[in-house]
């Protein structure tokens, strides 16, 4: 705590000295700020680990900008913060959306030629075609692919509406070739997701915090930023359900079984720390906030790890328990309420899993003809 406010005075001082606000704290500024600290300070370490808690916590209310949305090059950190600015305030996206869509921003105009602003005035549907080809080979999957297309569409429509670019070039951005419905529901079965809850370490607060979000994903199919971005009061006690906020800012409410109450319970009476942050699921170490969908991903890694398994996203724990539902008798309807989703084509997707009543529309194989006789 000691460094920590010696290090916002001295960081406070200095921004004053130099005629700055807080709002101009990018990370060239901050590096600007620890080279000067290194030169008066044997340990650099020290001004670091004093600057973190602060400079998270004014990233927290808006005051300095994410550093993932700004980037050394001056006039990039102008058009992400005002893009972002754009996707929330006009546009009302989720902050998971405008997360994602920023990134895929600073990855298109970190690509574009120096200087940035020429190369937007000359900007063309070559140059954007161009860097779609480029990042498809490296996209990884058909699904990060299209994030990317829907991003930059995102993207060129608000440098056309805020006059950076001379003309509308979404159209120019090509489609990703890949057909709704086409796979299947890459689920795992029961004994690895036995041992996925099995893998934190019900012995320390982490571990029990780590159990928890395991149950919430496994047993009621949230998504990895509806877990993390559940609520103390989002918890019913009494009535035996939670509210959830889902995609497109839905909210619902979904029954509370008794496998998940106990994992909670037993996180909040003893893993929980005691701190004014309202989420359910808080790090475990000061300053307490909430846990991102970044660490909800990070805690499905090292529960793999620990299960001696391959490492798979928390989407597949979702899967799971919808074929599982599904193969104990119940309908695509029920799996599609379990799974709280807006449309029933979405659902359709696992009839492929569906052995049981896909048999009964299995034709017989036809047996070859006997020997001498006729086909």
């Amino acid at each position: 705590m000691r460094d920590v406010v010696r290090t916002m005075a001295r960081l406070s001082g200095w921004l004053e000295r130099t005629d700055r606000t807080a709002a101009e704290l990018t990370p060239p500024v901050v590096r600007e700020f620890l080279v000067l600290r290194r030169e008066r300070c044997a340990s650099e370490s020290v001004a670091r680990r004093g600057l973190g808690p602060l400079l998270r916590f004014l990233r927290g209310v808006g005051t300095v900008p994410d550093d993932n949305e700004v980037d050394s090059v001056g006039l990039v950190a102008i058009v992400l913060v005002r893009y972002r600015a754009w996707l929330v305030g006009e546009r009302c996206l989720a902050a998971e959306t405008v997360r994602c869509y920023c990134c895929q921003a600073k990855k298109f105009l970190g690509w574009l030629p120096d200087p940035l602003a020429e190369s937007l005035s000359r900007l063309d549907t070559g140059m954007v075609t161009a860097f779609v080809m480029d990042q498809a080979t490296v996209a990884g999957s058909v699904w990060s692919a299209k994030a990317l297309v829907t991003a930059l569409r995102s993207l060129l429509r608000f440098l056309h509406v805020d006059g950076v670019i001379p003309g509308p070039l979404v159209g120019a951005v090509p489609a990703v070739a890949g057909w709704r419905l086409a796979g299947l529901p890459r689920g795992v079965d029961r004994e690895r997701v036995a041992a996925v809850l099995a893998g934190p370490d019900a012995c320390t607060a982490a571990g029990l915090r780590d159990r928890a979000v395991l149950t919430v994903l496994a047993r009621l199919g949230l998504r990895g930023a509806e877990a993390a971005g559940l609520a103390l009061a989002d918890v019913n006690w009494r009535a035996g359900e939670i509210t959830v906020r889902g995609k497109g800012s839905r909210v619902e409410r979904v029954p509370l079984p008794v496998e998940v109450g106990e994992a909670l319970a037993a996180y909040l009476t003893a893993g929980r720390p005691s701190c004014s942050c309202p989420a359910l699921f808080v790090t475990a170490r000061a300053p307490y906030h909430a846990l991102s969908g970044t660490a909800v991903r990070a805690i499905m890694g090292r529960a793999c790890k620990n299960a001696n398994l391959p490492r798979f996203g928390a989407h597949r724990l979702r899967h799971s328990l919808a074929t599982d539902v599904l193969r104990a008798g119940a309908g695509l309807i029920e799996v599609g309420q379990l799974l709280r989703h807006r449309s029933q084509l979405s659902t359709t997707v696992y009839a492929k899993v569906d052995h049981t009543a896909l048999r009964a529309l299995a034709r017989p194989w036809p047996l070859p003809a006997p020997e001498g006789g006729q086909s």
